[in-house]
């Protein structure tokens, strides 16, 4: 580290309670995009962003969607040759149920906990806002300090995360040319505990699919029909269970072509992290993983693909008791894929398992509810290792390489819009309650965050 970036460094300590003042002014916009009564709202988050990039010297506007707008940034004056984008989104989750909040959902607060760590309640705390704020407030450091940014910096930060992104992918096509960077830098994910800084390098894709059998022609008394008549809550139950055997894997033809473990490196960090299954599982009452025999929880909630029953329903299910056998019965399922399967493929493969072990009189439709792939960086990648060296001078902790188990799309999209990577670094915490009442982004999330950045863009300076 150059005497430069410890003075950027120092810029950051000596700015921070206004670094906490303008992340407060943002909080306060109740940014909610799946709402209408707050598109002016989102609209407003939009412009202070604007004004917050162009004052540090961006080039930036708020553009035009068919829904909530979408800001864009551009610092391109840097000597460095390489041009990174950083990706954000402003807008928030809905506050329900807004009883359960301690305070004012859209009214800052930073609250000390027992243990007498600082953080900040608010909703957009820690997703995205604290967040993305983390790198703007790095960025202004180092304009502060040099008067410039020691690489070319595009900012592109949507408005509708939060409900859908509809209009996140037309746009990346529509301004490819204009976005197009060597590596998207994503803030919208978390560490897996409190001192070991982390690159999400792998993200579950997803299928989803609704299956729906009918049997009889109108719903049959039990006592009457029953044994002579089929019945599709025992026919989608059987059928639905088959998909998966006594060792935890799927059944299906072809699930796992392509499917790469992880390496026994990578497998030993996560270890030192989760030592046993209780480690992962404990904080929602479980002690033992029950998918495929041979992986740890952890390893197959961030590195296997998985198959749920989410929801299934049929028959009578009110209050008291009713002997009836259903006409029909519907199920809610879903894959989490991993790189290197085809999602409509597994798609598929499903429909046709189920097709093959339904009975005559059993009739099955299904309907499908969005497909993606999974996500991985290369371990050897261009700017993974740099990027994890960085974090571990901040944090004083080696930084990992973690997974994900969920999905976020826009790691897909900006791959297939603009054909970049992306680096997906968050300091989030477990117990920030993003999506839930009394959302929080701990003060030192924030802080080392921002000092994070100033590093990351340090080094990557330099390639």
């Amino acid at each position: 580290m150059t005497d430069s970036t410890a003075a950027v460094l120092q810029q950051v300590d000596r700015d921070l309670e206004k670094s906490l003042d303008r992340l407060f002014a943002f909080l306060r916009i109740p940014s909610v995009s799946a709402q209408p009564k707050h598109a002016a709202d989102c609209r407003a988050a939009a412009e202070w962003l604007r004004e917050e990039l162009s004052a540090l010297g961006f080039d930036a506007s708020v553009r035009e969607t068919a829904g909530h707008p979408m800001v864009v940034g551009h610092e391109q004056t840097a000597s460095s040759g390489l041009h990174v984008l950083f990706y954000g989104h402003y807008d928030v989750q809905p506050t329900d149920p807004l009883n359960l909040w301690k305070s004012d959902p859209f009214d800052p607060a930073i609250v000390t906990e027992a243990d007498g760590r600082k953080i900040i309640v608010a909703r957009g705390a820690s997703d995205d806002k604290g967040q993305l704020l983390t790198f703007i407030e790095a960025c202004r450091a180092w304009k502060a300090i040099k008067g410039d940014l020691p690489l070319k910096i595009s900012i592109l930060i949507e408005g509708e995360e939060e409900s859908g992104g509809a209009n996140l992918m037309p746009f990346l096509k529509a301004n490819a040319a204009e976005l197009k960077a060597d590596v998207a830098l994503i803030c919208d994910t978390g560490m897996p505990d409190r001192r070991t800084p982390a690159i999400t390098t792998g993200l579950r894709g997803l299928v989803g699919e609704e299956v729906v059998i009918d049997c009889a022609t109108h719903d049959l008394h039990s006592g009457m029909f029953g044994n002579a008549a089929r019945n599709p809550i025992e026919l989608l139950c059987k059928a639905l269970g088959s998909v998966r055997d006594d060792k935890g894997r799927v059944t299906l033809p072809g699930f796992y072509d392509g499917v790469v473990a992880p390496s026994d490196t990578v497998r030993a960090q996560w270890r030192a992290i989760f030592p046993d299954d209780a480690a992962t599982l404990g904080p929602v009452g479980l002690s033992s993983a029950a998918g495929e025999d041979g992986f740890t929880a952890i390893e197959q909630i961030w590195a296997r693909p998985s198959y749920e029953i989410n929801g299934i329903s049929g028959g009578y299910e009110g209050d008291g008791f009713k002997t009836v056998l259903p006409a029909r019965a519907m199920a809610k399922v879903s894959f989490r894929l991993v790189p290197g399967q085809n999602p409509e493929r597994v798609r598929e493969a499903f429909r046709a398992h189920i097709r093959s072990v339904l009975p005559v009189d059993a009739k099955v439709s299904f309907a499908e509810h969005g497909a993606s792939s999974g996500f991985a960086v290369p371990e050897e990648g261009p700017f993974l290792k740099t990027a994890l060296a960085a974090l571990g001078e901040e944090w004083g902790v080696p930084a990992v390489s973690i997974g994900c188990g969920g999905s976020i799309p826009v790691v897909a999209e900006v791959k297939e819009a603009l054909d970049m990577d992306s680096l997906l670094v968050g300091f989030a915490q477990d117990d920030d309650r993003i999506h839930s009442p009394n959302e929080q982004y701990g003060v030192e999330s924030f802080h080392k965050g921002i000092r994070s950045w100033v590093r990351i863009l340090d080094a990557f300076s330099t390639k």
